[in-house]
């Protein structure tokens, strides 16, 4: 029997946190869903901060991750499209895995249609006026000449500072469901009614909050987030019957 083709989203794997033997274990988890996923996807979208630092020289890119790759690059062979964004965490791809791998990478948010649906997507972070915060450590981080300069400091004080500052920042947030913040605080939500005012989309489909959330925004528009697979295993697929978020593991919280 044939297989019904969907479309798999997912979020904020951050590879590399907190040290390399937790990171081992929920790359096996990732790559466990990855190859139940296989027959049944026509494209992938890994929506930002897949690991928790990444950045690339002209010749030389970061260490590990070997198993993913290898297995992103396995969809890719098969023709199954991957397409990544960059995230706040792993905001400075070069052109690595696009060249050795066929990934195809997005820095801004992109529209595509399926099904007859409309969708915004996204990683999520700094958009809209509403994370000033964020917004704030976005200019400064994707700076072109800051990112030149970071260059020039010698590599292992470079990953070691922003591994250090990662580690710290990841641990001072808390990472259960129930941290959504409520319909008039979650960014992205308000982000979403903004974006509705001139233009529709039938889902707008971001990670970044760590939070699964399915939510009505409007009428005919929902707000999809992919959530984490640090403490949960969450991500959406979109089928010809609409669009929902699942949990791999089956024990994890969703927002509605």
């Amino acid at each position: 029997m044939e297989i019904s083709k969907q479309i798999y989203f997912a979020s904020d794997f951050h590879l590399g946190f907190p040290n390399d033997e937790e990171s081992r274990k929920r790359e096996s988890t990732i790559l466990r869903w990855l190859d139940e996923i296989k027959p049944s996807c026509s494209e992938l979208y890994l929506l930002g901060d897949i690991f928790d630092f990444w950045f690339e020289y002209k010749w030389v890119a970061p260490k590990g991750f070997v198993r993913l790759l290898a297995k992103l690059a396995e969809f890719v062979d098969s023709g199954i499209p991957v397409n990544i964004f960059s995230g706040n965490h792993d905001l400075w791809y070069g052109d690595y895995l696009t060249k050795e791998i066929g990934v195809t990478i997005y820095t801004a948010p992109i529209e595509r249609e399926y099904f007859g649906k409309k969708l915004l997507i996204h990683h999520g972070h700094a958009l809209g006026k509403y994370d000033k915060g964020m917004n704030f450590l976005h200019k400064i981080f994707s700076n072109r000449f800051l990112q030149w300069c970071f260059k020039f400091i010698p590599v292992n004080w470079s990953f070691g500072l922003a591994h250090s500052w990662s580690t710290q920042n990841r641990n001072a947030k808390v990472f259960e469901s129930a941290n959504y913040m409520g319909d008039e605080k979650e960014f992205l939500l308000m982000y979403a009614n903004e974006v509705l005012k001139t233009k529709h989309y039938d889902y707008f489909v971001f990670g970044h909050r760590h939070v699964a959330i399915d939510k009505e925004v409007q009428p005919g528009s929902r707000y999809i987030n992919t959530g984490n697979w640090i403490t949960t295993s969450t991500y959406a697929i979109l089928s010809e019957q609409g669009m929902e978020v699942k949990s791999f593991l089956g024990n994890d919280l969703i927002v509605h």
